[in-house]
Order: structure tokens, then C-alpha cells, then sequence
């Protein structure tokens, strides 16, 4: 199972997800504006937009929501201009960092970011030093409990997807980037409602580390993900099986 979604599955226990889901909400309008605003607003010419919408969708985001977003983004509703920053730091042991961010203060969130990894063993890499990796893929979850992997095995790769399994509670189906949207819309089309859906950024190889510093190196996730501009974040750290956060 990815350490992103192992991560997931450790969020949803401690009920962070369901808790923050106003704040998951303000993102992917960022998300869905910005790629409107340089893709346009039609979905089957703008793969960016595609893929937000998708992430809104299987976020449970109400299409009124939706469709605001994409009116910001072309200029048709009053919106703000954000700028796209990746940033690539280091963690509690040296574990990988990428933070995705939308910000309309450049300067702000670059002082806020370096702060955050200072106070809680990390710092911040340069341009280069983490990037290379990691790779794009898509991942696309589903409840365990609703769905059998067999029903879902065959859906997904009779639509291209590279593979699918069951970790805990979750089935995770993983495709290439060009599929991604393919593999998710057959899906959603067959009857199969998505937990989460991305393309998200995956370590080519993880790294493993003891305990103590596992736990800081999620708590400091944990406080990069409740930063307002940032929109994503990914390590290469290898989360083990029965793993349980600490307060």
C-alpha cells in the first residue's frame, strides 16, 4: 500500500478528514479555479479541470460549489490570483517532502512553509534535491467494506488501470497519469463511488524509520496539510503495517 494512502487511512481514523472537510473544500476551488483559469472550462479539452472536478466529486463537493470555482477561474465570478509553488524539503530521519501550494502571497507562504519544517525537524531542500523522487500516478480509493476487489479488479483494468488491492479498509486502484481519468470515469459510470481520487506524487522508493521519528515526520505533514496554501503533500516515507498515531 502507497504511504499516501496508508496516510489516508490514518486520517480517517482520527476522523481528520471528515473534521476539515470545509477546509478540503477551499482547496479544491483553488484547484478547480486555477485550472480553468489556464485551461479554460471545458472538461474534455482541459485535462487539469477534468481531474479537480473528479477530486471535488469524489470529495463529496456540491456541483453548485463546482461550478463557482470554474466561474472564478475564467473570470465570469470575482476571484483571487494564485500563483503555483514546490516547495521540496526534508523531515524528522531525512524523509523526502514535496508541498504542493496555491498562494496569492508568494512571500508569505514561502516564510510560513520554511518555519513550520524548522519547528518540527525538518528544512527546506532546493530546487532539485527532492523532486526526482518521486513520480505521478493516479490513485483511486475504495471502501473495502462496500465493494469486493474481485468487482472492482475487473472493472478497473478492462479500463487500463496498472493494478488494484486491498489494504485494511481501503481498495486502491492505481493507473498511469494518462489514464487516470479513463480508469475513474469507467469506474464511476459501472456504479462504484470513490473514496478519494488523484494523481498524486509517488516515491520510487521509500525510506523506512524507527518509531518517534515516524510519528514527527506525520505530525508534520498533519501541520503542512492545514496550511492554508498548501495543497498537497508527499513523502517517501514507508508508513508500517498497524501503525497508530499518537496525540
Amino acid at each position: 500500500m502507497s504511504g499516501h494512502s496508508k496516510w489516508h487511512t490514518i486520517k480517517h481514523k482520527k476522523g481528520v478528514a471528515d473534521a476539515k472537510r470545509g477546509q478540503m473544500f477551499t482547496k479544491l476551488i483553488k484547484e478547480i479555479s486555477i485550472a480553468a483559469k489556464q485551461g479554460g472550462g471545458d472538461q474534455e479539452t482541459n485535462p487539469r479541470l477534468r481531474t479537480a472536478i473528479l477530486k471535488a466529486k469524489a470529495g463529496n463537493m456540491p456541483k453548485d460549489n463546482i461550478d463557482r470555482a470554474v466561474k472564478k477561474g475564467l473570470g465570469e465570478l470575482e476571484g483571487v490570483n494564485y500563483e503555483e509553488i514546490l516547495y521540496e524539503g526534508f523531515g524528522p530521519g531525512g524523509v523526502a517532502i514535496l508541498i504542493d501550494v496555491l498562494t496569492d502571497n508568494k512571500n508569505r507562504a514561502a516564510a510560513e512553509i520554511r518555519n513550520l519544517l524548522n519547528k518540527h525537524g525538518g528544512n527546506l531542500g532546493t530546487a532539485g534535491s527532492v523532486k526526482h523522487l518521486f513520480k505521478r500516478q493516479g490513485l483511486i480509493t475504495f471502501e473495502a467494506s462496500k465493494y469486493k476487489e474481485d468487482d472492482i479488479l475487473t472493472a478497473a483494468l478492462d479500463a487500463g488501470a496498472e493494478d488494484v488491492a486491498t489494504y485494511g479498509e481501503s481498495i486502491e486502484v492505481s493507473t498511469t497519469p494518462e489514464d487516470f481519468y479513463k480508469v475513474a470515469k469507467a469506474l464511476e459510470t459501472a456504479g462504484y463511488a470513490s473514496t478519494t481520487a488523484e494523481l498524486a506524487r509517488v516515491a520510487d522508493n521509500t525510506v523506512s524509520l524507527d518509531n518517534d521519528k515516524t510519528q514527527k515526520a506525520l505530525k508534520l505533514v498533519e501541520y503542512l496539510e492545514d496550511h492554508e496554501d498548501v495543497q498537497s503533500v508527499a513523502t517517501n516515507l514507508e508508513i508500517p503495517d498497524g501503525f497508530e498515531m499518537t496525540e
